[in-house]
């Protein structure tokens, strides 16, 4: 009997403990569930390979993408070099004609348009120079490329201009000059299609303006007189 009274007891208090138990206290009776394991997103595969085709009777090879390295972005590209290599000689036609117009032609506003030419080209001259010689070119890195510069005025063309006088000059000038501008705009607008450089885009990008803005002036002083 007495022990039957020892067991009820013991199981008594079991009972008053988990009742009574504090809220912030866990349970004796209760197991904390394991944390839930999270779903981490796997990070790209860094040597997954890549194929390099190789040279033309070569097999192509395989690098792990982590030994590739990117390749720089070129500052100049073969159009930056032609379009500059074809501007200089280009321009220093323009210079021969312009300074004709002082003697030789009679119209006012033509000779201020021939005065502009001279004073915009002759330090565009200069800068593309620079920019051959700050890259280890030189005026010959774009390689033979007379028939590709429009607007050239033949060796026979520039004498009847030199022997010419008055209003007669003032309209071969205005014909072989705007042949000219439109022949450098074309060569601006090839580069700005085919090149990279920075400062060869912004120059390419004022030809067009300012001698497309020339056309429209030597022809309008034509038709003022």
């Amino acid at each position: 009997m007495l022990i039957e009274l020892v067991v009820l007891a013991v199981v008594a208090a079991g009972v008053a403990a988990v009742l009574w138990w504090p809220d912030d206290q866990p349970s004796p009776a209760a197991k904390p569930k394991p944390p839930e394991s999270l779903a981490l997103p796997r990070a790209p595969d860094a040597t997954a390979p890549v194929l390099l085709p190789g040279a033309p009777g070569e097999p192509a090879k395989t690098l792990a993408a982590n030994e590739m390295s990117p390749l720089p972005r070129p500052s100049h590209n073969n159009a930056d070099t032609r379009f500059v290599t074809m501007m200089i000689p280009h321009h220093e036609q323009a210079l021969v004609m312009a300074r004709l117009v002082a003697d030789r032609g009679q119209n006012s506003q033509i000779k201020i348009i021939a005065d502009r030419i001279l004073a915009a080209q002759e330090p565009e001259i200069k800068t593309l120079d620079t920019w051959l010689t700050d890259r280890g070119l030189d005026r010959n890195s774009g390689g033979r490329h007379q028939h590709g510069m429009g607007g050239m005025q033949s060796p026979e063309a520039l004498d009847r201009l030199t022997a010419a006088r008055g209003a007669e000059f003032d309209r071969m000038f205005v014909s072989m000059m705007i042949e000219h501008h439109q022949g450098a705009i074309d060569m601006a607008g090839e580069v700005l299609a085919l090149g990279v450089d920075v400062i060869i885009n912004e120059m390419a990008s004022g030809v067009i303006a300012e001698q497309s803005a020339e056309i429209n002036r030597m022809r309008e002083a034509l038709d003022a007189k």
